[in-house]
């Protein structure tokens, strides 16, 4: 269930939540094993697939917008949302910690002093209730407090050895509705290291003063050390007597460690900007920028002094911008990029060299551009060409590994430089050539893209570098992201200044019916009625403008790997404005009508968008029609819905939203009588930057207890990442009936990453395909009959693919009102 908060900066909060559960996915799986099951415990009967590689599909795109992995999401909230603030805090040291950690530093009633506390009028001092001592920390909030949390927190420099890390304090609660704890995170170059908190074992209603504690390993990676307390939706949280401990013992005692210093730690030159100022560019310089950008992003994964890390390359970049800025022509640029390439130093013949092997490969490098003398020079051509030929067979690279057992890209060190100050437009020309050349080399859908990819850089150099402002770049960065067709792929935490903008929204929920914005539900029915609108209404006109009109001015900036995964999200946000009264032009039964409803603030949790039945996850909907959806479902449960469904002559799975919990084996393994195929999946090779490799196909075993009724799917536009793997996964059922209209054409882990003005993305990281090899991604799953809502059946309350599914396995027999009232979703 998606999920937006009142404010601008929790609705970026909750954007942000993708990039976090992919960055966190070996955290995620620790805290997986904890919970009774090994993530990288092979499965006995087909020795391939790994726990974590299930676990996966569980951290995918809209997972963290999902209501009943509300503890994840939390996870997420209390960690993504401090990262710029950590960052950029004074550091505390060690040895003065005590008297910040026990309050005892404060003066008088006030902020607490030596921390970070947000927002604003929800952190305080308390001299009245206090555990030990004379002070302690009180987080407090109600219905009217900014955003959806609040967070007291400080940072200190990881210079310390040891092997555990530990916060241990005492908490007092009063009336907390969602959540209170503790939380740490260990950040580095990348951010998220390591992580630990207590959304699996939260706080909530009125408790005494209790100690708890919260533990992580010492990553070798780590620089900073973030940690704080949190509290989730209303209520008093109290907080005192902390420690941080190393080892069980206090961290000013710990040993100190000198940390090698990085090519990042000796390379600062260009910390305070790039230097580089444009108001306007040249046709030569734009196409001089465009070779500059390709040369720059295949040295960067193939010149062995680049891919080992010895240059700050982001850095390099800069430097050599300038020149190729200042040629008069591509002659001139092409021979300043050689004299930049020959400085590297010789590129030692390789033993043994790397080969794109032809057994099982699935897409190539495309490096023919290498060859082209015409856009190169003949000598820049056959200086590139030598580093290609000998690039060694050994698969290092500095600027991403890939992930054990998934496989999928992991990108490091790519630095997200949040402290920058717009306009750069060196920096925000870096921004441009990192995407586009992780899309070049590590999309595993590169080669279904539909653009001309070198075309699109060209195009996005003027726009993207001259850009004036931080929003400004946000906007054309997302522009960029679009034009991938990766509906993974996001400027996620900056979805605020996408247009419509604004902090509230018409009080309904909106869906494209018939190609046209229809009132599918209400969110707050009270309000949804008062402003007259009412379910079935088509939007024609907002604020005086058509609908029409809108939707060609917003849909550049949306993100999808097909319309129907675009329109989805334009019809989520298109309300948005300001707060307070707004105008729209409606169509009802025919008819045209003007009305006044107001924007309002969305309560958290509030806007469902699944398409399933409410009420119960499992039922019968007559005696010989099980009903099961997966938006609520729980794998332990899946021997339970098997046994309870025996009998009937057929199962509706309904994956018309987000499963809460992984099914694809716990449920899939008992809907096929022998081993089954469901998948297979492309992934990358370090030696080869932009080959792919199939790897075998992925199997279903049969389970007892085994379903033998019939078995219909129902899909729609929400059906996205996990949703479509568990209906592949499903559909191998030789029983089994896809119903319902096209997914959105996004699957794959995501491998996320960092772009400058601490920006964060994704790109799907592996390529999922049919067994036979039939792709999914962009086309999504097809259904096998496909059927699509109608505005007359949404504003009757009919789930007509609901209807069409029971059609599919009951047979003609069976009387249409007897399957409209077995189908009955909602009365208006």
């Amino acid at each position: 269930m998606f999920s937006f908060k009142r404010s601008i900066s929790c609705r970026q909060l909750l954007n942000k939540l993708p990039v976090f559960f992919a960055n966190c996915t070996k955290a995620l799986g620790a805290a997986l094993e904890r919970q009774g099951g090994n993530p990288c415990a092979r499965r006995a009967d087909d020795g391939k697939l790994t726990n974590f590689l299930r676990f996966r599909y569980h951290l995918n795109y809209y997972v963290a917008m999902r209501k009943p992995l509300q503890v994840l999401i939390v996870a997420a909230l209390s960690l993504c949302s401090l990262a710029q603030d950590t960052h950029t805090a004074k550091l505390t040291d060690a040895a003065a910690l005590p008297q910040v950690l026990n309050f005892e530093d404060q003066q008088a009633v006030g902020a607490p002093s030596g921390w970070v506390g947000k927002p604003e009028g929800t952190i305080f001092t308390d001299d009245k209730i206090v555990h030990g001592g004379h002070w302690a920390g009180r987080l407090e909030r109600n219905a009217e407090s900014d955003g959806a949390f609040s967070t007291l927190h400080r940072a200190i420099t990881m210079d310390f050895a040891g092997t555990t890390i530990e916060l241990r304090g005492f908490l007092r609660t009063e009336q907390v509705s969602q959540l209170a704890g503790l939380w740490m995170r260990e950040d580095g170059e990348s951010p998220a290291l390591a992580f630990d908190n207590m959304a699996n074992r939260p706080v909530k209603g009125t408790t005494e003063w209790t100690e708890y504690s919260i533990k992580l390993p010492v990553h070798p990676d780590a620089r900073q050390l973030s940690f704080g307390a949190l509290l989730v939706g209303s209520g008093k949280l109290w907080v005192d007597d902390l420690q941080v401990l190393v080892d069980g013992k206090p961290v000013a005692s710990s040993p100190k460690v000198e940390h090698e210093k990085s090519v990042f730690d000796l390379d600062k030159k260009f910390d305070d900007g790039s230097g580089i100022k444009l108001d306007a560019l040249s046709e030569i310089q734009i196409d001089n920028l465009a070779t500059l950008g390709r040369a720059w992003g295949f040295l960067k994964y193939h010149h062995p002094k680049v891919r080992s890390g010895a240059l700050h390359w982001d850095y390099e970049l800069f430097r050599i911008l300038p020149t190729v800025l200042q040629a008069p022509d591509h002659a001139t640029a092409n021979a300043t990029m050689l004299k930049w390439t020959t400085a590297l130093g010789p590129v030692p013949p390789c033993q043994p060299c790397a080969q794109v092997k032809q057994s099982n490969l699935a897409m190539r490098p495309d490096v023919a551009w290498l060859e082209d003398i015409q856009l190169l020079g003949a000598e820049l051509s056959h200086s590139l060409l030598e580093i290609y030929r000998n690039r060694p067979a050994n698969g290092r690279q500095f600027y991403l590994d890939i992930t054990e057992h998934v496989l999928n890209p992991q990108f490091k060190h790519e630095l997200g430089y949040g402290d920058l100050k717009f306009p750069d437009a060196g920096f925000q020309l870096l921004a441009l050539y990192r995407f586009w050349n992780i899309m070049e080399y590590w999309s595993p859908n590169r080669d279904i893209i539909g653009e001309n990819w070198t075309q699109v850089l060209k195009e996005f150099i003027p726009r993207i570098v001259l850009a004036k402002t931080k929003d400004a770049y946000k906007l054309e960065m997302m522009a960029l992201i679009v034009r991938a067709h990766d509906g993974h792929a996001n400027l996620w935490g900056s979805l605020n200044v996408r247009p419509p903008t604004g902090e509230c929204q018409f009080p309904v929920t909106v869906r494209f019916v018939e190609n046209q914005p229809v009132i599918y539900d209400y969110i707050i029915p009270k309000a949804a009625k008062e402003s007259g609108l009412a379910i079935g209404d088509v939007i024609t006109e907002l604020d005086g403008v058509p609908v029409k009109k809108l939707v060609e001015g917003w849909k550049p900036y949306y993100t999808g790997s097909n319309d129907a995964s675009i329109m989805l999200g334009i019809a989520m946000f298109m309300t948005r404005g300001k707060c307070g009264e707004a105008s729209a032009g409606i169509l009802r039964d025919g008819k045209t009508l003007a009305v006044k409803p107001k924007r309002v603030p969305i309560p958290q949790g509030s806007m469902g968008f699944t398409h399933d039945l409410p009420g119960e996850t499992f039922r019968l909907l007559s005696k010989d029609v099980a009903y099961l959806k997966l938006s609520a479902v729980k794998s332990a449960e899946a021997r339970h819905y098997i046994e309870a469904a025996s009998g009937t002559k057929a199962l509706i799975i309904d994956i018309r939203n987000y499963p809460s919990e992984f099914m694809v084996f716990a449920l899939g393994q008992k809907l096929v009588e022998k081993k089954t195929d469901f998948v297979r999946f492309t992934t990358g090779d370090l030696s080869n930057p932009g080959a792919f490799y199939w790897g075998e196909p992925l199997s279903l075993a049969p389970e007892p207890p085994l379903y033998t009724g019939k078995i219909a799917i129902l899909v729609d536009e929400v059906s996205v990442s996990q949703s479509e793997y568990t209906t592949m996964a499903f559909r191998a059922s030789p029983q089994a009936v896809v119903v319902g209209s096209t997914t959105a054409g996004a699957d794959g882990n995501t491998s996320p990453f960092a772009l400058p003005g601490g920006l964060q993305t994704v790109i799907s990281g592996i390529g999922v395909f049919y067994p036979n090899k039939k792709p999914t991604q962009r086309i999504g799953i097809v259904p096998d009959v496909k059927v699509e809502p109608t505005i007359a059946g949404i504003r009757d309350g009919r789930d007509e693919v609901l209807e069409e599914a029971l059609r599919q396995v009951l047979g003609k027999s069976v009387p249409e009102d007897a399957i409209q009232k077995m189908a009955k979703a909602r009365a208006n």
